[in-house]
């Protein structure tokens, strides 16, 4: 345990800590996990001027309540988030995303919710004071894999801090907001299984995020679609985002901590770029899916990488 620490006043939902992922691994049965929205994990990173891959905390909806016993950091909540830091003299500042704040000993970090999305992020400047598993810090929760025993932060866990902060400035940098409900897709494997019917109506109709949605799948509801050769295949290998269709012709998003094999018909694939967007929906959302190209997508990819690089440029100093 570090000299320096945060208490657990309340752990939130789904609070655990992620980095980018543990890869070379899955031929073993492991997923790579790692962080739900990439880009607002990124992001929270580069403002508090840690290496891209430094470990953060990921929580779902409502966040943790943290107290600074020992020491002084600086933090950035990522993501779109309510949350508040309340001073050991009692004054309390409503904080805004996307830039850093001074936390001294005493403080307190009351994350209370996310806003008209999933997940949000909290990086520390020079990191939590975590061992790796395997070269990650990421935990996948149901398989208790990962540090911390691979499991959430609860009530009354001392987190560790690896350092005091060395910084007495703070930044912010503005993040474009993107709200549309269109998600792009690649065909599947498997997409011939279905009618014609189904394959245009896929395309055609919306799809209803449902309550069942967590780091693992996203199940939705909508528009049966009727597979005309066989609701199982032999099990093979599966990729972050897979849409499976089971026997009840009820499509399944597979998320960051997807199994490693499959025996369902998979669809389509969401492509790379839309997958921060996705996971950041709400169970109520409608969804519309939209076929795109090989290279359309691979282009759309480079494209999305880019205006994360140029948020993060884009990070000034506050005066």
């Amino acid at each position: 345990m570090s000299n320096y620490f945060f208490e657990v006043l309340r752990p939130g939902i789904n609070t655990t800590f992620q980095d980018e992922g543990r890869f070379h691994m899955q031929h073993l049965g492991v997923t790579p996990g790692g962080c739900m929205d990439l880009k607002s994990f990124a992001i929270g990173n580069a403002l508090v001027g840690n290496l891209q891959n430094e470990g953060v905390l990921e929580f779902a909806f409502q966040g943790p309540l943290l107290k600074l016993v020992k020491g002084k950091t600086k933090i950035a909540i990522t993501g779109n988030v309510l949350f508040q830091i309340i001073k050991s003299s009692e004054e309390i500042i409503n904080g805004k995303c996307n830039r850093t704040y001074d936390i001294e000993e005493g403080d307190q970090i009351d994350i209370l919710a996310t806003k008209e999305s999933a997940y949000g992020y909290m990086a520390l400047e020079g990191g939590f004071n975590i061992k790796t598993f395997f070269k990650s810090v990421s935990i996948l929760d149901k398989a208790q894999i990962g540090p911390h025993e691979g499991k959430k932060i609860k009530v009354g866990d001392k987190i560790g801090i690896r350092r005091n902060s060395k910084n007495n400035k703070n930044f912010l940098t503005e993040v474009e907001k993107i709200n549309k409900n269109t998600i792009r897709v690649l065909k599947g494997p498997q997409f011939d299984f279905f009618s014609k019917e189904s394959k245009d109506k896929f395309f055609l109709k919306k799809y209803k995020i449902s309550n069942l949605t967590d780091r693992m799948g996203m199940r939705l509801e909508g528009t049966i679609l009727q597979n005309i050769v066989s609701a199982n295949i032999r099990s093979e290998g599966i990729i972050k985002g897979s849409i499976q269709v089971p026997a009840d012709g009820q499509p399944i998003i597979l998320l960051t901590d997807y199994p490693t094999i499959g025996g369902y018909p998979k669809i389509a694939n969401i492509i790379s770029a839309d997958y921060d967007l996705l996971v950041q929906k709400t169970p109520g959302t409608e969804i519309l899916f939209q076929n795109v190209q090989l290279q359309e997508a691979e282009q759309l990819y480079k494209e999305h990488k880019n205006n994360i690089s140029k948020t993060i440029k884009n990070i000034k100093e506050i005066i």
